[in-house]
């Protein structure tokens, strides 16, 4: 695969038609009130919404990993879908990356696949294997949530031909809790925030994206769905890796990360963005001492506490866009072009 071969789904349109299913955990309790409203919020805004039936969330995943690869098959393969989002994202979506059909979806056209979390699981081998651009955003629970300066909505990149330029918002939030407020459209805000670049100095790099949430895709490194190495050899740029911790202590990841190197992930980077998280550290190690200690070593720029990932708000980064990263002085902003 070359980048002339990377596959853009057509841009989404009010009118066009969203499918929603759960690839990893499933909607009950006060969050089936949440869901709700997000594809009430949606349909409002002029988008046809179908709802799956893999959505049952009393036990750790929707359905059995057959039902839900089926579904997200489908999903992803049905011409009339534009775009497909899960409500959020889970614990083991790694369970059906193997069982997707692969060749009906290497026959199908791209369609549009947004989330983060879990779904990072699903979207890496999406692009690596498909070279179907997604986009690791909000999932549907967020996507009602009001954008502040500087970033772009999901919808926004989906929508528009770019280039795409979002800058530091400055701003640290947080979600509202589903039984505080299961309509919420406004973050939460808990504090502020910069990018900064590890080490100092200014970074001006271009390539194209790829990453996700580390705890979720380092389990693929080495593997068919998230041999970064062998699809980054194939592109006629670098790579520009971004990666975000959710939950695990500093020493997991640092222990990811590790895997991740010697897995040749970084081999063709030009840069690596890290965002900022809320995952505890160790008594011996912090969570930036864990990407130094894993990545110092790679002599690549690494930009830090960005906001991607699982402390919001978000901003939205498209898997195999190319893109420039640009911090320099004040100047603290990424591009992204759709081709």
């Amino acid at each position: 695969m070359t980048s002339s071969t990377l596959r853009f789904p057509r841009p989404l349109r009010p009118g066009d038609r969203i499918g929603v299913t759960s690839p990893s955990a499933g909607v009950s309790g006060d969050a089936a009130a949440r869901i709700d409203f997000c594809v009430a919020w949606l349909r409002e805004r002029g988008y046809d919404v179908e709802v799956g039936e893999c959505m049952d969330g009393t036990g750790l995943t929707s359905a059995p990993a057959p039902q839900r690869a089926a579904e997200l098959t489908r999903m992803l393969a049905d011409p009339a879908l534009a775009c497909v989002v899960p409500p959020w994202g889970g614990e083991t979506a790694i369970d059906l990356v193997d069982l997707l059909d692969w060749d009906a979806l290497g026959e199908a056209e791209p369609t549009w696949l947004v989330g983060f979390s879990d779904l990072s699981t699903v979207m890496l081998p999406i692009t690596t294997r498909l070279g179907w651009a997604t986009v690791h955003g909000d999932n549907l629970a967020d996507t009602p949530y009001a954008v502040p300066d500087g970033l772009l909505h999901w919808l926004d990149l989906v929508g528009g031909d770019g280039p795409f330029v979002q800058r530091d918002s400055g701003l640290v939030t947080d979600w509202w809790r589903f039984e505080e407020d299961p309509r919420a459209t406004t973050w939460k805000s808990v504090g502020e925030g910069r990018w900064e670049v590890l080490g100092g100095g200014r970074v001006d790099v271009t390539g194209r994206l790829v990453g996700g949430c580390i705890e979720t895709i380092a389990p693929l490194a080495g593997t068919p769905y998230g041999d970064v190495r062998a699809w980054a050899a194939t592109l006629d740029e670098p790579t520009v890796v971004y990666l975000e911790a959710c939950e695990d202590h500093a020493v997991d990841i640092c222990r990811h990360l590790h895997g991740m190197r010697l897995a040749g992930w970084f081999e063709h980077a030009a840069a690596v963005l890290v965002g900022r998280t809320s995952a505890p550290d160790h008594p011996d190690l912090t969570q930036r001492e864990a990407v130094v200690d894993a990545l110092g070593r790679l002599d690549l720029p690494i930009v830090l506490d960005l906001e991607i990932g699982h402390v919001p708000p978000h901003l939205p980064l498209v898997n195999g866009a190319l893109a420039r990263v640009v911090v320099d002085g004040e100047t603290r902003e990424i591009t992204q072009h759709l081709r």
